[in-house]
């Protein structure tokens, strides 16, 4: 006998399923719970674990009902589940429960996301980008000349800064107070002497620019825009030049490549720059050929999402940035972050993921692609090797928490990527890494940076 009552789409993604209970099926349950109670209460003028059932009954109705439904509902929907063939992708909730009267079925109603029924378009056409991984003379010796730069010491000279030399500079802001701000109000400035590299990413272009042409002992002045709790502000500066350095480089010898590495040769070295140039390249090709890949998958295949699929990633995004940031240092409970503003700017990216799983996953069944036994063993190796474990301790803690299906789902989706891009002999993690996650996020924020492994 049928369980499921009905069954209906209340959503893109989403099905109600009312189910019954049968009579006995509850009162046998019913029962159970009761003697559970009569064992563990305790009542004025009953020895413990004596209390008699009509007692415990009559006392906590109320809460033997409330175990009763809970116990019940998982049983029954994983009956449900198995009658329909649904796959939930989240949670079900518990949308409701009948009354009823003492002998009666238990009626519940259930809310599950599923697959959104998505036709799978022709991808025979798709352009995949093909860069050259071979890198050209001139990138070969770039790289050698930055393993000169690297190696070099620095030497004072007696000249103006340029692009590329190292300058001590004593630095002090010299920002108004903020409109509104009391007179005298916060520190006195104070200068600061620190080390720039003139045009180096990780120095302020305006300080960079500001220096340049300029010899010791020479002072300045710049300023740039800056934001700060949501508002820009102009912050305004004034330096002193204190030194100025240039690199003395050594030369590209034999004597240099065994420094560096340990080469025995110029030769050496520069056939050992080459061929990492080259893996980055191909790393690259790989790379590119996914985004754009998935970006077409997406286009072709739009759908509606299922949200509470989105709303877990997303959950998982944040919380991936939050655990980031704390590595850095930085204090999560009272960095005063506006968490939702960091969900709003993630949500973009969340939807991108959950977009690209499922229409990977509709290829896959489409193309029969499925993960062998050894492929599962392998990756379950790989993950041991590198958290010193046994294979089945982490299969046991995978399987606990039901992340032994989510790994299965990842290299099923790798390996349909690889397929999609015809390279299934290609190296077995390319792929899996970036379908989970990929593309799309800020560094500062998550949404904006590579996408992390995810269910």
């Amino acid at each position: 006998m049928s369980v499921v009552q009905s069954i209906e789409d209340v959503g893109p993604s989403k099905k109600e399923l009312r189910i019954e209970v049968p009579a006995p099926a509850v009162e046998a349950e019913t029962e159970r719970v009761v003697q559970d109670y009569g064992r563990k209460v305790r009542l004025p003028g009953f020895r413990p674990g004596k209390v008699p059932a009509a007692v415990v009954r009559q006392r906590f109705r109320e809460e033997v009902e409330r175990e009763v439904v809970e116990r019940l509902v998982p049983r029954y929907w994983r009956q449900a589940e198995a009658e329909t063939g649904i796959e939930p992708l989240t949670r079900p909730e518990l949308a409701g429960v009948d009354e009823r009267a003492p002998g009666e079925a238990l009626v519940f109603t259930a809310r599950a996301e599923v697959r959104p029924e998505i036709a799978l378009a022709d991808l025979s056409d798709l352009e995949l980008p093909d860069p050259p991984t071979e890198p050209s003379e001139e990138e070969v010796a770039a790289a050698l000349e930055e393993l000169r730069r690297q190696s070099g010491d620095w030497a004072p000279v007696e000249r103006p800064a340029g692009q590329g030399d190292l300058v001590a500079v004593e630095i002090e802001e010299t920002t108004p107070p903020a409109e509104g701000a009391a007179a005298g109000s916060g520190a006195e400035p104070t200068a600061t002497t620190v080390e720039i590299e003139v045009g180096s990413p990780r120095v302020w272009e305006e300080l960079s620019v500001a220096v340049t042409g300029l010899s010791e002992g020479r002072k300045g002045e710049f300023s740039r825009m800056d934001e700060e709790e949501g508002r820009v502000r102009e912050r305004s500066f004034r330096f002193e030049v204190r030194a100025v350095k240039e690199r003395d480089l050594p030369e590209l010898d034999d004597e240099l490549a065994e420094q560096v590495g340990g080469f025995e040769s110029v030769a050496a070295l520069t056939e050992a720059v080459r061929a990492r140039l080259a893996h980055g390249k191909l790393h690259e090709r790989q790379e590119a050929r996914e985004r754009v890949l998935l970006d077409a998958l997406r286009e072709r295949h739009p759908v509606a999402l299922p949200e509470g699929l989105v709303d877990s990633e997303l959950e998982g995004l944040v919380q991936e940035y939050a655990e980031t940031i704390a590595r850095q240092g930085v204090d999560v409970e009272r960095a005063g972050i506006d968490w939702r503003a960091v969900a709003d700017q993630a949500r973009p990216a969340a939807e991108k993921r959950v977009h690209a799983r499922l229409v990977l996953d509709a290829v896959a069944r489409r193309e029969g692609i499925e993960v062998t036994a050894q492929e599962l063993e392998t990756a379950l190796a790989r993950i041991a090797a590198e958290q010193n474990l046994s294979t089945g301790q982490v299969r046991r803690a995978l399987d606990a928490d039901g992340r032994l299906a989510r790994l299965r789902g990842q290299l099923l989706r790798g390996k349909t990527l690889r397929h999609l891009l015809g390279d299934e002999a290609a190296g077995k993690s390319g792929g899996a890494a970036t379908v989970e996650g990929g593309e799309d996020g800020p560094e500062a924020a998550p949404g904006e940076g590579s996408e992390e492994p995810a269910s």
